[in-house]
């Protein structure tokens, strides 16, 4: 029986590669040699020994992460890592900076004003973040705790091209949106966190690399759930840990290994990018919300003249096999996010579909 796939623009849960799927279809019932499924296997058995160690493995070798960081895979989404990075790295006395260039830096700010003392380091809301702040607006706070930027943003589509220089103080980067998109070089960041359901896997798993170092900063007064040290010295199984998550996360690493690794999907991410937006300058039809040189690479947002035309589009995208196009909720307008695990043929879906729709609405 052949089974008809729509294009998935959602933000997230995203577009999974179709051979990871395919796989854990394969291997749902019985894992190989296991005889129980994945969803039956206990977390403390060598079955699921493999799978973990297995990917932090591969997301050391994929990411060029040293053994000067641990690897985490925790549960919460990176809504409660806005909550943790404070609880554990804020440290009485000190001053947590924050580059605000979205709604997911605002949420976090507001979460880390509850436990200590917060600075904006800078912000680009006044325009409606379709920008990222030059190295010369940043007012960094002397001996500051940690400098907290969100690497994409994918409410308005705003990506950071560059890392801001931080001097010594510790870098903490949301990289939800557009980790393993593109080349990383982990050392120069005190902590990154990440949802999995964009680029690495399902929902319910939260990856958080963090410098050695840092862990000394987690307090034994935390809730033992919240505190990274804790977790580290438990290898992320204090408690049951999102095992079948973390499965579909070793398998989109190992798809991603079989491409070339990042190297060679922020090739084919470029190519994608490149595309759409070549079409949405093309004419005044269409109206990009990023400045060009903030422009995500991951979500693309745009809008029409008029919500109502917006609406249409959407709706006949939708029919049409291009889900997933509204745009979020407290901004609207159009958005097409094209994570690492999107087709190229789906972006080129999009464009013949909107060179269509203007000619019919232009």
């Amino acid at each position: 029986m052949s089974i008809h796939r729509v294009f998935n623009f959602s933000s997230g849960p995203a577009v999974l590669p179709l051979p990871v799927l395919e796989e854990a279809q394969r291997n749902l019932v019985t894992l190989p040699g296991v005889g129980m499924s994945v969803l039956e296997v206990s977390h403390r058995s060598k079955p699921f020994d493999e799978i973990l160690h297995g990917a932090l493995s591969d997301m050391r070798e994929i990411a060029g992460i040293s053994d000067d960081y641990e690897i985490l895979f925790l549960q919460g989404g990176a809504s409660l890592q806005f909550s943790m990075v404070p609880m554990n790295l804020l440290t009485q006395g000190l001053t947590a900076d924050y580059i605000v260039t979205g709604d997911w830096g605002k949420k976090a700010l507001k979460e880390a004003k509850k436990v200590g003392a917060t600075a904006v380091a800078a912000s680009t809301e006044e325009g409606n973040f379709v920008r990222i702040p030059a190295q010369s607006e940043l007012r960094l706070t002397p001996g500051s705790a940690y400098i907290h930027m969100t690497s994409n943003n994918t409410i308005h589509g705003t990506q950071w091209h560059h890392l801001p220089d931080v001097g010594g103080a510790p870098l903490v980067s949301d990289m939800s949106s557009d980790i393993l998109s593109r080349p990383l070089d982990a050392a120069k960041y005190g902590l990154i966190y990440a949802g999995a359901q964009k680029n690495l896997g399902p929902s319910g798993v939260t990856v958080v690399i963090i410098r050695k170092d840092l862990l000394a900063r987690s307090a034994d007064a935390l809730p033992t759930m919240l505190n990274y040290r804790v977790q580290a010295e438990h290898g992320s199984r204090y408690n049951t840990p999102p095992a079948f998550g973390i499965y579909i996360l070793r398998l989109v690493l190992t798809w991603l290994k079989g491409l070339g690794g990042v190297a060679a999907i922020e090739k084919v991410n470029e190519r994608k990018a490149a595309m759409l937006y070549a079409e949405l300058d093309r004419t005044a039809f269409w109206a990009p919300h990023a400045q060009k040189n903030a422009r995500s690479r991951m979500n693309v947002t745009f809008r029409l003249s008029s919500e109502a035309l917006e609406s249409q589009f959407a709706k006949e995208a939708m029919a049409a096999g291009l889900d997933g196009l509204k745009g979020h909720r407290s901004v609207g307008g159009l958005r097409a996010s094209i994570y690492n695990a999107f087709p190229e043929e789906g972006v080129a879906s999009l464009v013949q579909f909107m060179q269509e729709f203007e000619r019919r609405n232009g």
